[in-house]
C-alpha cells in the first residue's frame, strides 16, 4: 500500500508586468479576495488555491507560462458581468465537449492586462444526453 504523497494544489505563480496594475484588476476586475502584497509579489485566494503574481518581464508565450482556467457555476452570466467590468474577452462562451451523460463542457477565453491567457470554465447539465 503507498501512502498519497501530494495532496491539492496550494498555490499557482503567475508573472506580471506592473504589480499594482495587476492588484487592482485581479481584486477589483475579477473580484478575487487579495490577501497580501509585498515587494513585488501579491497573493490572492481562489477558493483555497492560492494565486501568487510575481513582477518581472516574461514577454507573453515564452515557456513556463499558463492559462488561468476560473470555474463558474454560470458561464453566460460570468462573461456578461465580467465584460461590464471591462473585460474583453477573445470570443463568446462555447461548447467545448459533450459527455455521454449529456453535461458539457463549455469555455470562455480572455486576456489580463499583459495579455496573458486566462478562461472561464463550467459545466452545464442539460438533462438526457443526445443520441
Amino acid at each position: 500500500m503507498t501512502a498519497e504523497i501530494l495532496g491539492p494544489i496550494g498555490q499557482i505563480s503567475r508573472q506580471v508586468r506592473d504589480i499594482g496594475a495587476a492588484v487592482a484588476w485581479y481584486r477589483d476586475v475579477l473580484g478575487l479576495p487579495h490577501l497580501f502584497t509585498f515587494g513585488t509579489f501579491a497573493f490572492f485566494d481562489c477558493h483555497g488555491v492560492r494565486l501568487f503574481l510575481s513582477a518581472g518581464e516574461k514577454e507573453v508565450g515564452e515557456p513556463g507560462d499558463s492559462t488561468l482556467y476560473f470555474r463558474t457555476d454560470d458561464i453566460e452570466v460570468a462573461h456578461r458581468r465580467l465584460t461590464e467590468r471591462g473585460v474583453t474577452f477573445l470570443g463568446a462562451p462555447h461548447l467545448i465537449h459533450r459527455h455521454d451523460s449529456g453535461v458539457e463542457e463549455w469555455m470562455a477565453f480572455f486576456e489580463d492586462l499583459d495579455g496573458k491567457v486566462l478562461a472561464l470554465m463550467s459545466q452545464v447539465r442539460r438533462g438526457t444526453p443526445s443520441a
